[in-house]
C-alpha cells in the first residue's frame, strides 16, 4: 500500500475541508499513479472532490463513521478494517491512501511508500496536516525530483520508503 500526499513546509495538507495548492504537474502525477488502483479515502475527501463524485477509473474505498451514508460509485465502509477487506483483491502496489488526515495517519504505518510532493513554501491557516516522515524512525527518502516551478510555487517529488515493513 502506498500514500500520495502534498504537504507544505510544515507537512500541512489542508484547510477547510480543500487543498492547500493548486497544482496541475502534481495532479497529472497523481492521476498516473492511481489510475486503474483502489484509492482508500475518507468521506470529508470524497465530499472535497468536484461534485462529491468518486475518482473514475478507480475502485473508492471511503471510510465513515456515518451508518447511512451512501455515494454511486464509491465502496463505502465503517472501518479501517472493512477498507482493507474491501481492498484485498487489489496487488499492494496499486492500492493509495489519498486521505484527509486522520486517515493518512490510521493507516500510513502499513504503507510500504509514501509519495509525497513538497512545496517550498508555509500555507496560512492549515487545519489538516501530514505525519512529518523526515522524523518518523524507518522512513527514508529513495528519491528526489528535480524541482519543478508553477503557479507562483516551487515543488518536489518525494518517494520515501518504510523499511519498518
Amino acid at each position: 500500500m502506498n500514500a500520495i500526499v502534498v504537504v507544505d513546509r510544515n507537512w500541512a495538507i489542508g484547510r477547510d475541508n480543500d487543498l492547500l495548492f493548486s497544482l496541475p504537474t502534481d495532479m497529472k502525477r497523481f492521476r498516473s499513479l492511481t489510475l486503474e488502483g483502489t484509492v482508500i479515502l475518507g468521506r470529508r475527501t470524497l465530499d472535497s472532490f468536484p461534485g462529491g463524485k468518486p475518482l473514475p477509473r478507480r475502485k473508492n474505498i471511503v471510510i465513515t463513521r456515518c451508518a447511512d451514508f451512501h455515494r454511486e460509485g464509491a465502496v463505502v465502509v465503517s472501518s479501517l478494517q472493512a477498507a482493507m477487506e474491501a481492498a484485498a483483491d487489489t496487488p499492494q502496489d496499486h492500492l493509495w491512501v489519498i486521505g484527509g488526515g486522520s486517515i493518512y495517519a490510521a493507516l500510513l504505518s502499513k504503507c510500504r511508500r509514501a509519495y509525497v510532493t513538497r512545496v517550498d513554501a508555509a500555507a496560512e491557516g492549515a487545519d489538516s496536516f501530514f505525519p512529518n516522515l523526515d522524523k518518523l524512525p524507518g522512513w527514508t527518502v529513495a528519491s528526489i525530483s528535480d524541482p519543478v516551478a508553477e503557479n507562483g510555487l516551487t515543488y518536489r517529488f518525494y518517494d520515501y520508503v518504510n523499511t519498518n515493513l
